[in-house]
């Protein structure tokens, strides 16, 4: 069982997909940074100043009264909220990188068909064929000398 899993884990596949999940891991905290610090404020700013990341609506008050100036404040008084800001940047987040996909896999599927158009080579002619060849290239030359 130990050797299966070590032919297993030996493949090629096994090797790209780590990679693919380690670099998807990166590309994911890119994506998360790029909303949160750069796409929402402009959103907000947009929107009259609203701040996405600390809109929530308080289910149940917590031991302290609010109102609750952000979620932070509203989790330590023990409030119930429903986070539809953080939903909101994490739907965002999610399109970009969804989209961030798409276009990788278009890109592949585009190369894999200009490969499949490309006209295949002639096969090489069987070990009988090309000794048929050579004895007709030596009878041609002695006819030809």
């Amino acid at each position: 069982m130990l050797k299966e899993f070590r032919a297993f884990a030996i493949k090629g596949n096994v090797i790209d997909m780590a990679v693919g999940i380690v670099i998807g891991a990166a590309f994911g905290t890119i994506v998360s940074s790029f909303v949160a610090d750069i796409l929402m404020p402009v959103v907000g700013l947009l929107t009259g100043g609203l701040d996405f990341s600390n809109e929530f609506a308080v289910l149940r008050a917590g031991t302290m009264a609010g109102p609750y100036p952000t979620t932070a404040a509203a989790a330590e008084a023990g409030a119930v909220t429903l986070n539809y800001g953080a939903f909101i940047t994490n739907v965002v987040s999610f399109i970009i990188v969804a989209f961030a996909i798409f276009i990788v896999v278009k890109g592949m599927n585009s190369m894999k068909k200009k490969e499949e158009e490309a006209p295949a080579a002639p096969p090489e002619p069987s070990r009988s064929e090309a000794l048929l060849e050579e004895i007709r290239d030596a009878l041609r030359s002695k006819d030809g000398s």
